[in-house]
């Protein structure tokens, strides 16, 4: 490493000082000077840390979601928390991984999914975990063993999916271990107790996202009678222990405007979630339904109420099939994410249910630079309108073109349904679409336009909204 080098890593290191000692004093003036100093970590990201500054300046919810986290999360989850994921994941690891990248002369993915188990204490409609085993846990060496080659290639963020995670307690020794690294974990929330609340707390490096169906009425329909009851227990213990937490939800045809409702996301932030993400419903795993998918009007609908909830609440909001535009489309396949199944398969998406290698006897290199892994990349993205990002819902000849040349294994029985059986409706859905999304993605991203005036409550009020398009 030669001085300029050293000089580099020095700086570095004294800038992140500077945010750690920050985090004690959430005034305005220091919520200002963090940006500054994150300017100088990552000055390939000035201009959204300037956005971000712009929003603190402004008090908009960028900054009451800040002095939220600062003020009420606990010290030491806090300041765990910042290092590994602000700091480690947002901050240096794009810088890290590029040398990796260029080293190895490779893609390295942002984030691995890994599924240590698809056992789950609930039985939710429609739930993809449905078809696997359940007694077949990821023995906790392999999972040891990827986050370790991970780490290797410059990722430190990762993704605990299930079944339900928190049926594995074995779990929380490897957030121990591995206590320079961040994780979020999809849970249905109901085996979250005060006693694995202090746990987590301690730990500091894990953020559990509560999956939620709407209110009690949903919740309880698709997971169970006293589900809600159960989460929103879980949520206050979380948050009196200062616990950074936020919530999961599935769009379907049956809750699509209450999933995306004021009522519901004023209730969510009041509980104290900061974060949330959306999955639009796919018909995979156990007894896939396509009748359960949001039809083309009630996705543009989301479409246009997550840009509308994302700046009026106070907590960062993802949509896995709405924020193409913000990722360059499908991140699959490796390029930015991959998923590792119970099975050990390692799998291109966590909702592609296809593999060509196991972590059993393979590595993560073996399987980021597998002929299926780069096919996937190879074709990305599959149109230039990134509304239309996914190669299973909206460019459905995609993966069966992919399947057809890899000629990949089903990871699980039936899981070629999506396709055979769901060809004819997903041809279909994908079309239309296509149509309906076009004008809005020409006017607002093509031609940096403005956000259609018109924000939908009701599902009949897209209508004029699509009419006005035209």
């Amino acid at each position: 490493m030669d001085y300029i080098e050293k000089f580099k890593n020095y700086t570095t290191k004294q800038t992140v000082n500077l945010i750690m000692k920050g985090l004690v004093n959430a005034s305005d003036e220091n919520l200002i000077r963090l940006t500054y100093a994150a300017e100088k970590i990552a000055p390939q990201y000035k201009t959204k840390i300037q956005k971000v500054r712009k929003s603190f300046q402004d008090k908009g919810p960028a900054y009451i979601l800040a002095q939220k986290i600062l003020k009420e999360t606990h010290p030491n989850y806090r300041n765990r928390m910042v290092l590994n994921f602000i700091v480690n994941y947002l901050l240096l690891g794009p810088k890290r991984r590029a040398k990796v990248e260029k080293k190895l002369n490779i893609t390295t993915p942002a984030t691995i999914v890994i599924s240590p188990t698809m056992r789950c204490n609930l039985g939710c409609t429609g739930c993809y975990a449905g078809d696997y085993s359940k007694k077949n846990d990821l023995p906790i060496e392999l999972v040891d063993k990827v986050i370790t080659e991970a780490k290797e290639l410059g990722t430190n963020f990762f993704t605990i999916s299930g079944g339900e995670p928190f049926v594995r307690e074995d779990m929380l020794n490897i957030y121990k271990k591995h206590n320079d690294a961040a994780f979020m974990s999809y849970t249905n929330g109901t085996l979250i107790d005060k006693d694995m609340t202090l746990k987590l707390q301690e730990l500091g490096n894990i953020a559990p996202a509560i999956s939620v169906e709407g209110f009690e009425e949903e919740t309880d329909r698709r997971r169970g009678k006293g589900v809600w009851k159960k989460i929103i227990q879980t949520m206050n213990n979380l948050r009196e222990a200062g616990v950074i937490f936020g919530f999961s939800a599935t769009p379907t045809k049956y809750n699509t405007e209450v999933i995306y409702s004021d009522e519901l996301m004023k209730l969510l932030t009041d509980k104290g979630c900061t974060f949330g993400w959306y999955f639009t419903y796919i018909p995979i795993g156990s007894k896939p339904d396509v009748d359960l998918m949001q039809t083309p009007e009630q996705r543009l609908y989301g479409w246009r109420r997550v840009n509308y909830l994302r700046n009026k609440y106070p907590v960062f909001i993802g949509d896995f099939w709405n924020d193409g535009m913000h990722v360059g489309g499908c991140i699959a396949g490796g390029g930015n994410y991959f998923h590792i199944n119970a099975k050990g398969d390692i799998e291109p998406c966590v909702f592609t249910h296809f593999a060509t290698h196991n972590i059993r006897n393979s590595s993560l290199l073996d399987a980021i630079n597998s002929p299926l892994f780069k096919a996937i990349r190879a074709r990305q993205p599959y149109s230039k309108n990134l509304m239309m990002p996914c190669m299973i819902i909206d460019h459905p000849e995609v993966l069966r073109e992919i399947c057809k040349e890899c000629q990949p294994y089903p990871t699980h029985e039936n899981a070629e349904t999506i396709l055979t059986d769901c060809r004819e409706h997903l041809d279909k859905y994908s079309e239309e679409y296509e149509k309906l999304s076009k004008p809005f993605w020409e006017k607002v991203y093509e031609k940096n336009g403005d956000l259609p005036k018109i924000i939908p409550k009701k599902l009949e009020e897209v209508k004029i909204m699509i009419e006005e398009e035209k």
